[in-house]
């Protein structure tokens, strides 16, 4: 399972290019991605519910589910797939009674304890488990994992995804340590000059090689 989460900062000098994250959205479905994160924590209710609703239609037609950060209001209004929480957020109980029973919704989790409980709490579909390498969307003094704690977490029933610093050999690390897959935001970012489609295309090929023959703890 292969997550993109947003972050339109990274994207143009402005930083605040709407179209070129809906055009990196479009990409990202065409490409195969399974789920989007639209994680854009600084705008308001009614531009991130305008600009949700442009990324579930350039999804519409694909297998691609997209989800907002958090926000199941803004989720529910702009028509998404689901939520994505923080380990800090509401109860999943309560984001139901806005998105209903056929939203996807999945939590962040920092440790495998935290990993069983919200897994044992139920209804929730997937996890996901970081910070597990230094990346540049968090400070260098922000907590990383260990694999062998990821290890742990993925002892859980529902799929568990690792986030943080994933390249494409960190994949084979990850998918070793028993995760189902990964979510991240800089690996999915076109280098300058390089299309959206060309690079999306390239890291999910590559991304689901990895995978494929890491030999994964069973």
């Amino acid at each position: 399972m292969i997550c993109l989460v947003t972050d339109r900062r990274r994207l143009s000098a402005s930083g605040n290019d709407c179209d070129r994250l809906v055009d990196l959205v479009a990409a990202a479905a065409r490409a195969g991605i399974d789920l989007i994160q639209i994680r854009e924590r600084d705008l308001a209710a009614r531009p991130l519910a305008a600009l949700a609703r442009r990324c579930v239609a350039v999804a519409e037609g694909t297998s691609t589910k997209v989800l907002v950060n958090d926000r199941a209001d803004v989720a529910a209004a702009a028509g998404a797939h689901g939520v994505h929480l923080r380990s800090d957020s509401i109860t999943v109980s309560a984001v139901r009674t806005l998105v209903g029973n056929g939203a996807l919704i999945g939590r962040s989790v920092h440790g495998s304890e935290e990993a069983g409980a919200v897994s044992d709490a139920g209804g929730v579909d997937y996890l996901i488990f970081g910070t597990l390498y230094q990346t540049a969307s968090k400070g260098a003094e922000h907590p990383l994992a260990a694999l062998d704690e990821l290890s742990a977490a993925c002892r859980v029933s529902i799929p568990v995804l690792a986030i943080g610093g994933i390249t494409i050999e960190r994949a084979a690390e990850v998918a070793r340590a028993g995760a189902a897959g990964i979510a991240g935001i800089g690996l999915f970012v076109p280098p300058a000059g390089t299309s959206p489609d060309s690079h999306l295309q390239t890291i999910v090929a590559d991304l689901r090689q990895a995978f494929d023959t890491c030999e994964a703890v069973s």
